[in-house]
């Protein structure tokens, strides 16, 4: 059996996140974001499969007379590949790759396949509702202390910590 690293401290996890962000908005003039990554690749998507509907929807005309270029040419595109990469490289030297369902004695692997996807479609609707994603709207928004950002915030930590009890099953052991 392998032995992995401990973790990094949270607080010094948070520094670094926090120099990130920071460093994006002084480099780029914007904050972090992942759900607009999703978006240019359903655009991109959409874009190759109908073309048609793609030229003639106000949506995606909107979005192209903001952006000419190629959905796939946004750098939200290339900070998600760079955090993948970077996950999958921490997990390495950390000896933490592998594929595992982490999942109380309840729970099945399907019943956590289905909630893990679900879960996601979900978020990232309700990111689009919200104008973000948790890094997009909320923490990059409460970098520059705005109002949104702390409600979208506040909303979604308090969601979760509610839902957090009609779904505990699924991780409890």
């Amino acid at each position: 059996m392998k032995t992995s690293k401990p973790y990094m401290n949270p607080y010094f996890a948070g520094i670094i996140l926090g120099a990130v962000l920071l460093a994006t908005i002084y480099i780029t003039g914007r904050g972090l974001g992942a759900s607009g990554a999703m978006k240019s690749i359903v655009l991109a998507g959409v874009e190759t499969v109908a073309p048609e509907h793609y030229a003639e929807t106000l949506y995606y005309k909107n979005y192209t007379a903001s952006n000419p270029e190629s959905p796939l040419k946004n750098w939200l595109l290339i900070e998600v590949i760079g955090v993948v990469l970077g996950t999958f490289f921490s997990g390495l030297i950390a000896n933490r790759v592998g594929i595992a369902f982490d999942k109380g004695p309840k729970a099945t692997n399907r019943m956590r396949i289905i909630a893990v996807i679900l879960g996601g479609a979900l978020f990232g609707f309700g990111s689009q509702l919200g104008r973000g994603c948790t890094s997009g709207s909320a923490l990059s928004g409460m970098a520059v202390m705005s109002l949104g950002g702390i409600i979208t915030m506040g909303a979604i930590f308090g969601g979760a910590y509610f839902l957090a009890y009609f779904f505990r099953k699924l991780w409890l052991r």
